[in-house]
């Protein structure tokens, strides 16, 4: 699955919009990036860019910003209400999708590097991505602002952590970190009292609220042996939170900014705040997005409200989806549309699995057409995907079944291991289309010298490796696939026998028309002891899944026959 960054630099013009564009027209220029805003305030002359994209790209893009904005951006004529210190002022990395924080932070720090050593800026390393826990918090690193750069280069405690400690008039320096995703939410209540929803505020966000003598609200504050406050820490962790009325609407919201969703994610959030929001006489009504969230936050919370009802899990992406809408209430205020508010749903390339967005009938169409693509391949994951898809549905119809309600966790186990297997199939269906096309564009790239001869030679070669890969990740995930079925074959709803047996035989289908895939193309590698090893492998899987077939019509016919 593809890794996505967030990246989300602050750069030190706010008011003249030509010179925002020719930032923000760097960052279009690169494939694998996608613009998703620029939020321009005069006050603070700041602009906040947000884009997404595969982590390299992402690097790319924030180096050709971060360029430019030296270049156009002159530090020594910036006055604005916002604490800064450089032209691009922070550039923070965020984790979305299918990449850890770890990893986040080296290609956070290759791009500090690169930067440095490149264009000559001082950099510090924040938030996840410092060396020092010092420099962890951003107003640290930035404290004196720009007009006290000179002093703080000149500081060996405060030696940049990549390019020169030389004070630079016209970039000044950049922040360069990894945080967690901040995701701003609204909880909607059937109240208009501003003073009763802060109240709740205080409940859930961590900082909390100061503690008083006898009355809560008005009551005096009580101070440590210090003369400090004394503070009752809220329910939520990395939760920030205050109560306010919005006209728009005649209601009193929560607004909480969660800036980490592994510690408190939007679920917990909403589920805490309606239990102190009915612990106060309110109710709360339903909740509100601003900007974008992450898809597997909504997965996430689309599981748990699954998992409350005793439900199994294992369903598609889109229900789980709207499971998460219709229990959150996010289209209480006005429509919510996924589309327009996942991450991953607005990077989705419409030229992009372009088989899968077809009617049954046009994949068959298609794969009957003079075009040699679709072929074998993209057919034999497509086989696997509808075997496996049988699988998870006699495992959904079990989870539901009379009398078996106790059972309900078992079987949904089943069914989520079977829509992820089935997932994985369905992006191999087009997967395996566009390894087809490296080929080709390998192909026909130039060859009249000596070098671009070699070029081409190892394009196909590369090329020709993962059309060999793709249809051998086929061939294991359709294996796998057989897991599920039997165990629906052996403990499933009877009823549904048959259906675990026609899995059986489009997985073991599967496994082995992408073994001709695999096998042909590998005729084509010069690469011999990688074709050895792989072609063992399989050898292996194809015996394998023949045998499990085989156990599989044995199991269902001994229940038919009954």
């Amino acid at each position: 699955m593809k890794q996505l960054i967030e990246c989300v630099p602050n750069f030190s013009e706010g008011r003249d919009m030509a010179v925002i564009k020719q930032i923000t027209d760097e960052i279009e220029k690169i494939n694998g990036v996608k613009l998703l805003d620029a939020d321009p305030g005069q006050t603070t002359n700041r602009t906040v860019v947000t884009f997404v994209g595969t982590p390299d790209a992402v690097v790319e893009a924030a180096f050709l910003a971060i360029k430019k904005a030296s270049e156009i951006i002159d530090m020594s004529k910036h006055s604005g209400e916002h604490p800064r210190f450089g032209g691009t002022d922070v550039c923070p990395f965020v984790p979305v999708a299918n990449i850890t924080m770890e990893e986040t932070v080296e290609y956070a720090r290759k791009l500090a590097e690169r930067v440095g050593n490149e264009l000559l800026i001082p950099i510090y390393c924040y938030e996840n991505a410092a060396f020092s826990e010092e420099r962890r918090n951003l107003a640290n690193c930035r404290a004196g602002e720009y007009e006290g750069l000179q002093e703080k280069l000149a500081d060996p405690n405060w030696k940049p952590d990549y390019g020169p400690a030389e004070f630079n008039p016209q970039t000044g320096v950049t922040a360069i970190g990894a945080r967690d995703f901040l995701v701003a939410y609204n909880v909607n209540l059937n109240t208009t009292s501003t003073r009763r929803a802060n109240a709740v505020a205080f409940d859930i966000r961590e900082r909390g609220r100061p503690m008083r003598e006898g009355n809560s609200i008005t009551g005096k504050k009580k101070l440590d042996e210090n003369g400090k406050e004394i503070w009752i820490p809220g329910a939520l962790k990395a939760c920030k939170a205050i109560g306010w009325f919005i006209e728009e609407y005649g209601i009193a919201q929560i607004s909480i900014n969660l800036t980490n969703i592994s510690s408190t994610p939007v679920h917990v959030a909403f589920e805490e705040t309606s239990k102190k929001a009915q612990a106060r006489g309110m109710r709360v009504t339903g909740s509100e997005l601003v900007g974008l969230i992450p898809k597997q936050a909504m997965i996430d919370a689309g599981k748990y409200f699954l998992r409350k009802q005793k439900r199994s899990v294992g369903v598609s992406e889109e229900e789980i989806i709207r499971i998460a809408v219709i229990s959150l209430g996010l289209d209480d205020l006005k429509p919510f549309n996924p589309n327009e508010k996942i991450i991953e749903y607005l990077l989705e390339d419409s030229g992009q699995e372009q088989l899968m967005r077809m009617t049954c009938k046009g994949f068959a169409n298609e794969t009957a057409s003079e075009s040699p693509a679709p072929g074998g391949g993209s057919v034999s994951a497509y086989i696997g995907a509808l075997g496996v898809s049988l699988g998870t549905m006699v495992a959904n119809l079990s989870s539901h079944k009379a009398g078996w309600d106790d059972r309900w966790e078992e079987f949904s186990d089943w069914a989520e291991k079977g829509q992820q297997l089935k997932d994985e199939l369905l992006f191999l269906v087009d997967e395996d289309t566009r390894a087809f096309s490296r080929i080709m564009d390998a192909l026909g790239l130039p060859k009249k010298s000596d070098e671009e001869k070699a070029a081409r030679l190892a394009a196909i070669q590369e090329a020709t490796k993962y059309a060999i890969d793709i249809p051998f990740q086929t061939m294991k995930r359709a294996y796998e696939s057989i897991e599920v079925i039997k165990a629906m074959a052996e403990i499933g709803n009877p009823n549904s026998v048959s259906d675990a047996g026609v899995g059986a035989l489009c997985a073991r289908s599967a496994v082995i028309g992408a073994y001709l895939n695999v096998k042909i193309n590998a005729s084509d590698l010069e690469d011999q002891e990688y074709i050895t090893i792989l072609m063992k492998e399989a050898d292996e899987i194809v015996e394998k899944a023949k045998m499990a077939e085989e156990e599989i019509l044995g199991i269902v016919a001994g229940k038919i026959s009954k």
